[in-house]
């Protein structure tokens, strides 16, 4: 399987950081969201990203236009018709995706392979949407897709060994390390970190320690670059809980059981960074 155009859905930014990703690694990127005015953001977002790269001196002119001119902008599901590659980087929600896998395996061509950027999920539900369960796989990318090396290559029961192959050359080709997981909720990143975060809530709750001290420790103490509390804010509290949700309901472990208050802070829209509060408060100055 050769991929040469890569379809992204999403208007996040997830699908702009991957688009950006795959354009300057070489690959034609098709941008798909529900609307063009979003579709036009995520594009002027891949602008502006190239510009600051090219004011720091990281990235000359002429790549940059040349990354910018490999990428279109659509709310069409028809205009990925020819791409070899989709990559569904939609909101969590299982099944929102399994509507639109169904609906692309009708639209996009025959021999192309139908990722999802899951974080949890399970893949296969996705799979078994679509005609062609074997071309479907997890592309794991992290946040923010253009500085983290990782991506998981996510391996559902029904995916072929093409399928795993090619999707692992697009990684690496992107300059990413793959690895490969079986399709369980967490994959290896997720499944490790969560209970992690979510203890480091409960310690709030019980107030063993303020937001500020326990980020603090963990960052002095094991030399993260950021504390657990300001990550939850980063990844966004309503996402961190639906991974919790998953995992807990997958494994019935407690340690995946979300801690009360971060459910009610997602019901009271305190979700972190992109609602201006969460753990932290993001609307100062």
């Amino acid at each position: 399987m050769t991929i040469e155009r890569v379809g992204i859905l999403g208007s996040g930014i997830m699908g702009s950081g991957i688009a950006e990703v795959a354009a300057k690694s070489g690959f034609e990127v098709v941008l798909r969201s529900r609307k063009q005015e979003s579709a036009d953001a995520m594009v002027t977002s891949l602008e502006k990203s190239l510009a600051k790269q090219v004011e720091r001196g990281k990235l000359e002119q002429a790549t940059a236009d040349e990354v910018r001119a490999r990428v279109s902008a659509t709310d069409h599901l028809g205009a990925l018709v020819d791409c070899d590659l989709v990559i569904e980087s939609v909101v969590e929600d299982l099944e929102v995706k399994r509507a639109l896998f169904s609906e692309l395996d009708s639209i996009v061509k025959d021999s192309a392979i139908l990722a999802t950027n899951t974080s949890t999920l399970p893949v296969v539900e996705m799979a078994v949407a679509t005609g062609r369960a074997d071309k479907v796989c997890g592309v794991h990318f992290f946040n923010p897709a253009p500085a983290m090396s990782l991506v998981e290559i996510v391996r559902p029961l029904t995916a072929s060994d093409e399928t795993i192959e090619a999707a692992t050359a697009f990684a690496t080709a992107c300059g990413k390390n793959p690895v490969q997981v079986k399709d369980q909720a967490g994959f290896i990143v997720n499944a490790l970190l969560f209970p992690y975060l979510n203890n480091a809530v409960r310690l709030l709750e019980n107030g063993t320690a303020s937001a500020e001290d326990i980020d603090t420790a963990m960052k002095g103490g094991c030399n993260f670059p950021m504390g657990p509390l300001a990550l939850l804010d980063l990844v966004g509290l309503d996402t961190s809980l639906a991974i919790l949700d998953a995992l807990y309901e997958e494994f019935k472990d407690p340690n995946y059981a979300a801690v009360p208050v971060l459910r009610r802070m997602v019901s009271a829209g305190q979700l972190g960074r992109k609602s201006g509060a969460g753990f932290y408060d993001y609307k100062k100055g």
